[in-house]
């Protein structure tokens, strides 16, 4: 399979009009224009400006994954014949893009214990069993989980759910993503968001783009990136792979980068898996030996500064060449542009936070941003690429294990609420109890917590040692068919444009929007803040502090979550006019930093230890174009001209070196597990490194997880690769 010349462009129009030809051109075209949030990434679109338009008012603001989001949702229902035709094993053989395309789940469906077949169950039945079991596990065996698809109302009462039962065991798909983020940027900061807006964007001057590809990932950033270029800006990427859309995108809204294509990175600079640390900190040092960082605005709004600065001068241009792989007249290239910026703005995604010292990586690039006082103003700052389109606004109405202190007091003076105070269980740690044989009952709203995780074996042994596992789903993945517990039950739920009240989410620029719902497309799904209520007024029902009836409602709930949540002050508004908001506090203004002392804080970081060794390279796990998070919507991945799955990229070098031919068998091994029959294929990625699919390369990736922020290490698994076959000449 042949990779274009250019990302999006004319095949991303192509493939959105063959989905419109399966689903509808009118229902689609309806379905969009709906106000609505955009049910994918975290860069937002919709709401009460209008489907397909962007906080600033710009239109079409789309991409091909809010289509395929939004396919996905329009297709019929799952047969009535389906689940008594497949067996659990049968239905273990789908890939997760078969499973996704079985249907919409429209009825309650119980898998009980020693049975091969899910079979529906009524909707009373399916509560009463959810409080039964939760009643019979309490607080102490329980945990809560919650993906970033679900609105701020349903995880507002879904954190309350846990709280009232006594249990800090509550947390969201943040710690298998961005945890470091917002980790790395609360101790450096004060705040775990992003500081910028979408319109300070329109003001940057340089971009540094560090660890991300949003091309396949976020689309729509693309063109903010274009935008940069045509006014004279410069983005520099640095990513260990050369990556087709970061290079030259067509972006479909604009007619000329349409025909022509756009040149995105002024600068490409390929450094190792995990080298991110040591070229951030040769930065640094290039900045402090010329002597023009910014001494009045560390002084003043900085502490810290001198231990920083002791910890770059102590190590040497060769540790940071060596760890980085990058020369130093590239740093020095890095620098100077970096020096010469008025307005700089640095990104990141998961090749940043995916590493066992993945909050050391982001307060890396905070202490870069603080070399120059290019963070706490507008117009320039810090922007972790968010990924789900709610996961921010999950974290900012408390689905988390710790409750900010603000929020902690609000809860109990104005509820009478005695929040737990043991310490809560972050994502991996509520897998290890379950491993461990210490948890009866899982609920997951939403999200695939299995094919999520890292350590395939590992998942499995942990999700089936549960008793009850509860997931509350639009479609089947592949959680509900290997995530399985003694017994298992899936919910049925509707997407936000079917809801029946309104919601609201939380964009990245920290953008409150809100949805207005729609028609329910089948008969039997339910909302989830109608299903979390239900089982609320069933397991509270001799305690009178939250009138669960009563939140039954959006309003209701609105009104409480303006209350109790600091920075969410203007839902009051949302709730009188619809009016949307951003969340106050995060978009840092004039150096006023939200923390104890005021100041941002530079951290004194020792590069990390790697293993050196000529026969293991360094993976990253990778998703493709054809996906969103662990969906796999097509097997294709037309950016990287691969038309399967089962492949591992490598360097042409690296295939040479090692004795392998393009298209030979191999086995690849890491500590965690191995992988038999994956094919070689080349690619442009960094000698040294190599790069295979998420989820299904999650069977390579330890369990392991940085010790402060909890996230696994998903792109720094050190493999060796064995020949399963003689290669052919």
């Amino acid at each position: 399979m042949k990779a274009p010349r250019s990302g999006g462009g004319w095949k991303a129009i192509k493939y959105s009009l063959k989905l419109a030809n399966r689903v509808g051109w009118w229902k689609l075209w309806k379905s969009m224009r709906s106000k609505n949030a955009c049910k994918t990434c975290a860069v937002g679109m919709g709401g009460q400006k209008g489907g397909m338009v962007n906080e600033a008012g710009l239109f079409p603001e789309v991409c091909k994954k809010s289509f395929q989001a939004m396919a996905s949702d329009m297709q019929p229902s799952v047969s009535s014949e389906f689940f008594a035709k497949n067996t659990l094993s049968q239905l273990q053989s789908l890939s997760s893009r078969k499973l996704e395309y079985s249907g919409r789940l429209t009825e309650p469906l119980l898998l009980s214990k020693g049975e091969e077949h899910y079979r529906p169950i009524s909707w009373e039945k399916a509560i009463d069993l959810v409080v039964d079991r939760l009643k019979a596990a309490g607080a102490d065996r329980s945990f809560f989980y919650a993906s970033g698809r679900s609105s701020n109302e349903a995880g507002f009462l879904f954190q309350m759910l846990s709280r009232l039962m006594g249990t800090n065991y509550v947390n969201n798909c943040s710690f298998y993503c961005h945890q470091a983020s917002g980790v790395g940027l609360g101790s450096s900061i004060g705040t775990g968001a992003g500081t910028i807006r979408l319109e300070d964007l329109d003001h940057t001057d340089l971009y540094i783009l560090i660890g991300a590809n949003p091309s396949s990932n976020h689309p729509r950033l693309m063109k903010a990136f274009m935008e940069i270029r045509r006014r004279g800006g410069k983005v520099i990427v640095i990513n260990p792979v050369k990556e087709l859309g970061l290079v030259n995108f067509k972006v479909p809204s604009d007619v000329r980068s349409l025909l022509f294509g756009s040149s995105i990175a002024s600068m490409y600079v390929q450094p190792h898996i995990g080298g991110d640390m040591a070229l951030l900190t040769g930065i640094a040092k290039e900045v402090l030996e010329q002597g023009v960082h910014d001494s009045d605005f560390i002084a003043k709004h900085t502490e810290n500064f001198e231990a920083f600065q002791e910890q770059v001068k102590n190590t040497s241009w060769d540790e940071v060449i060596k760890h980085s792989g990058v020369n130093r007249q590239t740093i020095k290239k890095i620098a100077d542009q970096y020096i010469s910026a008025k307005n700089v703005v640095i990104g990141w995604c998961m090749g940043i936070t995916h590493h066992l010292h993945g909050t050391n990586n982001v307060q890396s690039i905070v202490n870069v941003s603080l070399l120059r006082g290019m963070v706490g103003r507008r117009k320039a700052g810090l922007m972790p690429i968010r990924g789900h389109s709610n996961v921010q606004g999950l974290g900012s109405v408390g689905v988390t294990p710790g409750m900010k202190q603000a929020m902690l007091e609000r809860f109990e003076s104005q509820l009478n609420i005695k929040v737990p105070t043991t310490p809560g269980y972050d994502t991996m740690a509520c897998m290890e109890a379950s491993h461990r044989g210490e948890i009866d009952f899982a609920f997951c709203l939403g999200g695939n917590l299995f094919g999520s995780n890292p350590d395939t074996k590992y998942a499995l042994e942990a999700m089936n040692r549960i008793k009850t596992v509860l997931y509350l789903s639009t479609t089947l993945n592949t959680g509900h068919v290997w995530g399985t517990g003694e017994e298992t039950l899936i919910l049925p739920v509707l997407p936000r444009d079917e809801e029946p009240q309104s919601t609201t989410q939380e964009s990245m620029f920290s953008y409150v929007r809100m949805s207005d719902g729609g028609k329910s497309r089948f008969e039997g799904p339910r909302s989830e803040v109608s299903i979390l209520a239900a089982i609320g007024q069933k397991l509270f029902a001799d305690d009178n502090r939250i009138d669960w009836k009563k939140l039954e409602s959006h309003t209701a709930i609105r009104e409480l979550i303006a209350e109790l949540i600091p920075g969410y002050e203007g839902m009051k508004e949302t709730i009188q006019s619809n009016k949307e908001f951003h969340v106050t506090g995060r978009a840092v203004e004039e150096y006023q930093f939200p923390t104890e002392s005021g100041k941002a804080k530079f951290h004194a970081i020792p590069l990390p230890t790697l293993p050196e060794d000529q026969n293991q390279l360094r993976l990253m796990t990778v998703r493709s174009e054809g996906q969103f998070n662990s969906v796999v919507y097509d097997d294709e991945d037309i950016y990287r001209g691969q038309e399967r799955r089962d492949v591992i990229l490598m360097n042409k070098a690296d295939i040479e070196r090692l004795g392998f031919k393009p298209d030979q068998r191999v086995s690849i091994k890491s500590e965690a597990g191995e992988m038999q029959y994956i094919l070689v294929r080349e690619f442009d990625v960094r000698a040294g490194n190599a790069l295979m699919y998420y989820p299904e390369a999650n069977v390579l990736v330890p369990h392991t997880v940085d010790p402060l922020s909890k996230t696994p290490g998903f792109k720094s698994v050190w493999i060796t690769i064995t020949a399963e076959e003689p290669a052919v000449a």
